[in-house]
């Protein structure tokens, strides 16, 4: 039994970033992974060839179950709904793995079924074979073959882009952060794109806006009010966020908000800002 922990803790991190990618939730992803490694303990073991390969598979099909009764939840969400963020840098090897960490990736992937999710997220990120795939999800190699470029389509044809490098990041932070503390309603439109975009979410437990507020005069005025209610025991760090350089905001010392602006041109495209506390929890 030691040595199956001692494997399974191994691979624990790889089993995390299937889940997690699969969910966007970091809560729920610790419950796969958990679940899996039941299954695991109680496995014929000595009948497993490839372990990685076998605990990837029950990941994936927890994951796809529970993500079918998440979509099912988020539904029924009050308000915008953003994956749950991590304080993670981006992984060493950068890329796809990188890039699929991120919040904008993440909530670009809601669009995709379940099924169709997985079948993208091992092929892209994690470079399974279609062979492999199609055991895992139980369809043909071919279906999974259609499902990966369907998935492909829409991703490519919605995928965000913006700023990448450290810097660019923190410089917009740092003007983002600025305009606020002035709050001069102009400084403020000064660092928003014309098309920028603001998703709040609060769960219907903190205040948020209720929809995704679009445009540079109705975002800043949103922003402005923000300011204006700033507490006096407001603080603030930088933190890396989802492979993104995030700004934690807290009042009182208590956690409050997560923003991860994403920008182009040195202006912000799209703010999110994550207020629920259920989400916060793990950073705070």
């Amino acid at each position: 039994m030691k040595e199956a922990e001692t494997y399974f803790g191994e691979q624990r991190a790889y089993l995390f970033a299937i889940a997690y990618r699969m969910l966007g939730s970091a809560a729920d992803a610790d419950d796969v992974v958990q679940e899996a490694w039941l299954r695991w303990r109680s496995a014929e073991r000595a009948a497993v060839d490839d372990p990685k390969a076998y605990l990837a598979s029950v990941v994936t099909r927890l994951s796809i179950d529970r993500l079918r009764e998440l979509k099912r939840r988020r539904e029924e969400y009050v308000g915008p709904w953003l994956p749950e963020p991590l304080l993670t840098a981006a992984p060493p090897d950068g890329g796809e793995l990188a890039e699929s960490l991120s919040l904008a990736f993440l909530a670009l992937l809601e669009r995709l079924s379940p099924v169709e999710r997985a079948v993208f997220l091992l092929r892209q990120v994690f470079g399974y074979e279609y062979g492999d795939i199609a055991a895992i999800v139980g369809k043909s190699e071919a279906n999974c073959r259609q499902q990966f470029s369907r998935a492909q389509r829409r991703v490519a044809d919605t995928r965000p882009r913006f700023e990448t490098t450290p810097e660019a990041q923190h410089r917009m932070l740092q003007g983002f952060l600025d305009a606020l503390g002035s709050g001069d309603l102009g400084r403020i439109e000064g660092i928003l794109r014309e098309d920028v975009e603001l998703v709040s979410d609060g769960g219907g437990k903190v205040p948020a806006a209720r929809r995704v507020l679009s445009g540079r005069e109705v975002v800043a005025k949103f922003l402005h009010g923000i300011a204006q209610r700033r507490s006096p025991e407001f603080s603030f760090e930088f933190a890396p966020v989802n492979g993104q350089l995030g700004l934690l905001i807290r009042a009182g010392g208590k956690l409050e908000t997560v923003f991860v602006i994403e920008s182009l041109k040195g202006k912000a495209r799209t703010i999110r800002a994550i207020r629920n506390p259920d989400k916060l929890a793990r950073i705070a």
